[in-house]
């Protein structure tokens, strides 16, 4: 009897279907460039001032220590015994890993394979991945209503606003947040029971959330103050959180194109940024990520090996 071959994870329908959106979502981001001109873009850019650039680095690390600094809480108080060190080391490996890795395999597999690969329990490692990311949600749910005002005053019928409405096409935007707000609820009450009875390490959690994102608004509105299409400080945590939600949907590998197209509609049609300005507020905000996840390259080699046994059992566990 012959055993059907198992396809790699890369080649799985989901993993396909996000390869497409990601080469889609790119495509319109070309097309987005093209369209407003590399001089006004290069004129956008020349505005920042090299100061602002460096402080805008230095909050994006501030930024993934805080992230990493919380999932570090949760392995602790699950009772998985890390030093910080490691956990630094696997965390910026895993930011590395989803720079160009599906999300399916991307960076939470990463850094399960790094906590296999330590000899760290195998159940409690993925719960808290899952727990890091509801914890990681929960904290964008304190600014996600600015967002909703800003949507539910624009006037989306405009040609302007109509793409990123064509994002949540099908379905309203109350019943894709009814959906994930009912998926996040059951995989909380069978992810998180873990950390109930330590309600201070879910605060401690959360509240590196917060630092996390009080440093991704700021860089937005320290670079947006750059270019002089300034926005107050409470518009762009909204707007981004809008933004967030959006690059939850799972249509392209990493959020990359959905991200930045995500970004430079939600600031121009909601807000009325320029659109060369909130493209490059977009582009600008990957080069940061990317760049602050150069370190964990030195990182992956320890947690490749353990990458093929990770998934199974993190997709077991996230459904």
């Amino acid at each position: 009897m012959t055993s059907k071959a198992k396809r790699p994870a890369w080649l799985s329908a989901g993993s396909l279907l996000r390869g497409a959106g990601s080469i889609i979502t790119l495509g319109l981001v070309v097309y987005l460039i093209s369209q407003q001109g590399w001089q006004e873009i290069t004129e956008a850019v020349a505005r920042i001032e090299l100061w602002r650039f460096l402080l805008a680095v230095a909050l994006t690390v501030v930024s993934r220590l805080a992230v990493a600094r919380r999932w570090h809480i949760l392995l602790r108080s699950g009772g998985v015994d890390i030093s910080w060190r490691t956990s630094l080391r696997i965390t910026f490996a895993g930011l590395f890993a989803n720079n160009f890795l599906p999300s399916t395999i991307g960076g939470d597999v990463a850094r399960l394979a790094g906590a296999l690969q330590q000899g760290y329990d195998a159940a409690v490692s993925a719960a808290s991945l899952v727990a890091d990311r509801l914890v990681g949600l929960a904290g964008f749910v304190f600014t996600l209503p600015i967002g909703l005002r800003i949507l539910a005053a624009a006037n989306l019928t405009t040609a302007g606003a109509l793409p990123l409405a064509g994002l949540a096409a099908g379905e309203s935007w109350l019943g894709r947040m009814t959906q994930r707000v009912r998926k996040i609820w059951q995989r909380l009450i069978k992810t998180i029971g873990l950390w109930l009875s330590q309600p201070r390490a879910l605060l401690e959690a959360l509240a590196f959330t917060f630092v996390h994102m009080l440093c991704l608004f700021l860089t937005l509105y320290i670079l947006l103050d750059g270019m002089h299409d300034p926005l107050d400080f409470w518009t762009v945590a909204g707007l981004q959180s809008l933004v967030y939600v959006v690059t939850l949907i799972p249509i392209s590998i990493s959020g990359w194109g959905l991200q930045e197209f995500s970004i430079s509609y939600a600031f121009s049609a909601l807000a009325g940024v320029a659109p060369a300005n909130s493209l490059v507020l977009a582009l600008l905000l990957r080069t940061l990520y990317v760049l602050v996840s150069l370190p964990g390259a030195l990182a992956l080699s320890d947690v490749l090996p353990g990458m093929a046994k990770a998934q199974p059992l993190l997709t077991k566990l996230d459904g």
